[in-house]
C-alpha cells in the first residue's frame, strides 16, 4: 500500500486544525482569539461542511468573517453552561434572559448604538414577552446584565468602539459606543425556536438527532461528554456502537485526533493534546483540587468485589452507590488533612455545603458521579418516536441495575470512569516557597478527560469485548493502549 505524499499529510492535517478548533469553538471570527486559523476553515470550508453534516448531522456556515457550527443538544441535563470569565460563574436563568432578550433587539438594530439606548430597547422587549425586569438598577441586576452584554462582545456581536458594555453596571451608568454585527447575532441561536412550545420542548427537539438516528446521537454523545457508560444509551444506540466501535475509533482519530479508550463500562475519546476541552480534571484551584482527592478515597472505599462483563460471564458495575453521610465524612477529613496547609479558598473551608456542592457539580459533569435518577436506557430523554430498540429484537448488553442505585433514597452514585482518576499528594514544607496544591501523579487516561459542553470532546459507550474499566480497577495503573 502506497504512503500518503508530503502534500496528503498537511491537507489532513488543516483540515483536522479546522475541525478541532470548530468542535471546541463553534463561532470563530475572522478578527477574534482564533484568526489565525479562521482561514483554514475558509479553505476547507466545503470538506468541513460535509463532514461535519455526514457525521454528527451538524450544519456549518462560512462566511466572509465568521463561521459558525450549529450543534444539536443532548437531551435534558446534558447542556454546556456559560460561566463568567472573571469568577467562573454560572450564568443564571436570569443572565440567559438578558442574553436571549438582547439579541432580539440586535437581530435589528443599527449598525451602531448607545449602550442607553441598547438597555432601553431592551426593557421594551421585555415588557413584549411578560418579561418582569423593573429591578434593574440594583447593583446585582445590573452586573447580572453587564456579564450578558460582555459574553455578546467576546462572541463579536458587539464591539466596544468607545467605552465598555461594563460601564452598566456601574452606581450611574456610564454611557458606551457599539458597532453591531447584525448577521453574527442571527448566527448565535441554534435551535427549532420557531417549533418549541416552551424551553423544556426545545431542549426535546434540540436533541432529536432526525433521520441519522442512533448513529448520529451516539456519535455526538461521544465528542461532546466527556464519558459514555453503558446505560447512557438506548438500546438501539448500545447495539449501532457494539458493531462499529472500532470503526468509528478509527474515523475519530482521523478527524478529530481523538484516541479511543474502550472498556467494559463505556467509551472515552481522549485528546492527547488537552486543548478541546472546557473543563479540567486533573486542574487547579481548591474545587478541582478536592473533587480528585475526594474520587481517590470514594473508589478505595466503594470499589465492589466481582466486577466484568456479561459477555464473559461476569457481573456489569456501570456504579455503585455512596453512603449516606460519606461524602460529608470525606471532605472534612479531606480539608483537615490538606486544606489550611494548601491555601485552600477561605469562603470553600468555612462553608462546607457550598464546597461539597461545587465538587459534586464538577464530578457531575465530568460525568464520574451521578444523582440517582433515570437514565436514557431507561427513556429518560428520549424524544418522541425515536427508535429505542434494537432492530430485530437483537440481544444487546443489559444494563438494568448495573448503577446501583435505588431509585426510593436518592442520593449520589460512584461512576466506573471515577477508577481511571489516582493522586499522589504533596504537600510543601515550612518555608518553601514551591506550590504545595494536591496534584495528580497519574491519570491514566492522559492529561484529562475532554470535558462536555459545547466544546468539548470526549467519551463513548459500550464495548463487549473490553477490560472493565470500573470502580473494581486499580485505578493508580496505566490502562492499556
Amino acid at each position: 500500500m502506497a504512503l500518503p505524499s508530503a502534500h496528503d499529510v498537511a491537507l489532513a492535517a488543516e483540515r483536522r486544525a479546522a475541525a478541532r478548533l470548530l468542535l471546541a469553538h463553534p463561532l470563530v471570527t475572522s478578527s477574534g482569539p482564533h484568526s489565525d486559523t479562521f482561514p483554514l476553515v475558509r479553505r476547507h470550508a466545503d470538506w468541513l461542511a460535509q463532514r461535519f453534516q455526514q457525521v454528527f448531522g451538524y450544519r456549518l456556515l462560512v462566511e466572509a468573517t465568521y463561521a459558525r457550527l450549529f450543534k444539536a443538544g443532548l437531551g435534558p441535563g446534558s447542556g454546556h453552561r456559560l460561566e463568567r470569565p472573571s469568577t467562573g460563574t454560572p450564568f443564571t436563568p436570569r443572565t440567559y434572559s438578558y442574553l436571549a432578550l438582547a439579541l432580539s433587539v440586535l437581530v435589528t438594530a443599527p449598525e451602531q448604538l448607545l449602550l442607553s439606548r441598547l438597555v432601553s430597547d431592551l426593557r421594551a422587549a421585555a415588557v413584549d414577552a411578560g418579561i418582569e425586569i423593573t429591578d434593574i438598577g440594583r447593583q446585582a441586576e445590573r452586573r447580572t446584565l453587564a456579564a450578558a452584554l460582555r459574553q455578546l462582545v467576546d462572541w463579536g456581536v458587539l464591539t466596544e468602539t468607545e467605552g465598555q458594555v461594563s460601564a452598566v453596571a456601574e452606581e450611574r451608568a456610564g454611557e458606551a459606543l457599539l458597532t453591531v454585527d447584525r448577521e453574527i447575532a442571527r448566527a448565535v441561536v441554534a435551535g427549532p425556536l420557531a417549533q418549541s412550545r416552551d424551553g423544556s420542548d426545545l431542549v426535546r427537539r434540540a436533541a432529536d438527532p432526525g433521520f441519522g438516528g442512533p448513529r448520529t446521537y451516539v456519535r455526538r454523545r461521544l465528542v461532546e461528554t466527556p464519558v459514555v457508560h453503558l446505560d447512557d444509551l438506548t438500546d438501539a444506540e448500545r447495539e449501532w456502537l457494539r458493531t462499529r466501535q472500532r470503526r468509528e475509533a478509527q474515523a475519530f482519530s482521523e478527524l478529530l485526533g481523538l484516541e479511543a479508550e474502550i472498556r467494559a463500562e463505556g467509551i472515552a475519546l481522549v485528546d492527547p493534546e488537552g486543548d478541546l476541552t472546557d473543563l479540567h480534571l486533573p486542574g487547579t484551584g481548591t474545587v478541582a483540587q478536592a473533587a480528585l482527592l475526594l474520587l481517590e478515597r470514594l473508589v478505595a472505599r466503594l470499589r465492589p468485589a466481582d466486577p466484568g462483563h456479561p459477555a464473559t460471564g461476569g457481573r456489569l458495575v456501570i456504579g455503585v452507590a455512596v453512603p449516606d453521610g460519606l461524602l460529608r465524612e470525606l471532605l472534612d477529613e479531606i480539608v483537615g488533612e490538606y486544606g489550611r496547609r494548601s491555601n485552600w479558598q477561605r469562603g470553600h473551608l468555612e462553608d462546607r455545603v457550598g464546597f461539597l456542592a461545587a465538587v459534586l457539580d464538577l464530578l457531575v459533569r465530568m460525568r464520574l458521579m451521578a444523582p440517582v435518577g433515570p437514565v436514557r436506557a431507561d427513556g429518560h430523554g428520549v424524544p418522541d418516536g425515536y427508535e429505542e430498540s434494537a432492530a430485530d429484537g437483537r440481544a444487546v448488553t443489559d444494563v438494568s441495575g448495573a448503577r446501583g442505585q435505588d431509585r426510593t433514597k436518592g442520593g449520589w452514585i460512584l461512576l466506573a470512569a471515577g477508577a481511571r482518576y489516582a493522586t499522589t499528594v504533596a504537600v510543601k514544607p515550612p518555608g518553601d516557597p514551591s506550590p504545595a496544591d494536591p496534584s495528580p501523579a497519574d491519570h491514566s487516561l492522559g492529561d484529562q478527560f475532554p470535558a462536555p459542553s459545547e466544546s468539548a470532546p470526549t467519551s463513548a459507550t459500550s464495548a463487549s469485548a473490553a477490560t472493565p474499566m470500573s470502580v473494581a480497577d486499580d485505578p493508580s495503573k496505566e490502562p492499556p493502549r
